[in-house]
């Protein structure tokens, strides 16, 4: 195997190798620290984007982000390059940037597998999963849900159960990073050349995985908090890393707000078995409200759906639809300040030519 297929390389990135792509170095950003990316590859160092390529970006999700390959050029001998190019993304893992600005925050790229890392404490929440879940679905990688702090749950056994009574088409693992245990059922995603992000709440005990998983400490990690047995923000930034085994893991921040990236279609995704349900309607356009015929009401009376799982895959359809409408209105008055310096700058010109 070679050193770029050993870090993810396949078919999909070697078909997008043009002639002009052939005058740079192939390499995976492992690391993005503040703009500087550290690659692997063809080149290893550090690396900033071009001019140009700052330039012509469109917005901040057309930056590099951990996972990514890019286009690097750089001098015989030295440890630090320039990124002319990235290549066109297998998969995306993004979220609305926290705070008002209306921007795609890129997680990782080129991802395989998402373990969703939660604690089995009091405040388990399944409505966060779900919520993360249509993350994963927009991004196009396979869902884990990982039940961490086995150790601190007196049944952890029947909340996984119950986890996976609500997730139907998910697969839930119960472990205890901390001592250990359970970490075997990780090994079929584990697989070489393939790339795992951990995404979570801050203090889940995502750190601690990292480091039994690469058998050393990597990341550091602080202790649970007193009286609520919640973990510490430990993590600062995202960094892809090597297993024993071959498989490629990518560590990022603790999430304190989470608006996810995603259009509907994704929240069907992380709600299949309403989706489903759904496709036995009497009306396509079904809002699973008060329609006759409709078939998911009929589960919930059945008893066959939780209708507080209906009414969670409805609040997220109506943010869904609320963050896609305030896109669209940041992208027509981002492309309505773009005419006015345009315009601004063709005046600017026809005024200095008539001076001369």
């Amino acid at each position: 195997m070679s050193s770029l297929e050993r870090l993810g390389w396949n078919r999909f990135f070697q078909e997008q190798i043009g002639s002009d792509l052939a005058p740079f170095r192939m390499a995976r950003v492992i690391e993005e620290q503040r703009g500087l990316c550290r690659v692997a590859g063809d080149f290893d160092g550090w690396a900033d984007v071009s001019g140009r390529f700052r330039h012509e970006a469109r917005s901040s999700a057309e930056f590099p982000a951990v996972g990514d390959w890019v286009g690097v050029a750089a001098d015989p001998g030295a440890d630090r390059g320039v990124i002319h190019c990235l290549l066109k993304r297998s998969s995306t893992v993004s979220r609305n940037a926290a705070g008002r600005v209306v921007d795609e925050q890129v997680l990782a790229a080129n991802v395989d597998t998402i373990f969703l890392v939660t604690a089995l404490t009091d405040d388990l929440n399944p409505r966060r999963i779900e919520r993360y879940l249509t993350m994963v679905w927009e991004a196009g990688a396979v869902p884990v849900v990982v039940l961490n702090k086995a150790d601190l749950c007196e049944d952890p056994s029947a909340a996984a159960a119950a986890m996976r009574a609500r997730l139907t088409f998910i697969d839930v693992i119960s472990l205890s990073a901390l001592h250990a245990e359970g970490l075997d059922e990780l090994s079929p995603y584990l697989r070489p050349a393939t790339t795992i992000a951990l995404l979570g709440s801050s203090g889940v005990g995502k750190s601690t995985l990292v480091n039994r998983l690469l058998g050393r400490d990597l990341q550091r990690v602080s202790d649970v908090r007193d009286g609520d047995g919640k973990g510490r923000h430990t993590t600062t930034s995202r960094q892809l890393v090597e297993l024993a085994g071959g498989a490629l893991l990518i560590d990022t921040p603790g999430m304190r707000e989470l608006q996810p990236w995603v259009d509907e279609s994704a929240i069907d995704g992380a709600f299949e078995d309403i989706a489903q349900l759904a496709t036995g309607c009497r009306f396509s356009d079904c809002a699973h409200a008060e329609e006759p015929g409709c078939a998911v009401l009929e589960a919930i009376t059945a008893g066959t759906l939780d209708i507080h799982r209906l009414e969670h895959y409805r609040r997220l359809l109506r943010e869904a639809a609320f963050e896609v409408r305030k896109r669209d209105k940041a992208a027509a008055a981002e492309q309505k300040r773009r005419w006015k310096r345009i315009h601004q700058a063709a005046r600017a010109l026809y005024r200095d030519r008539d001076r001369r």
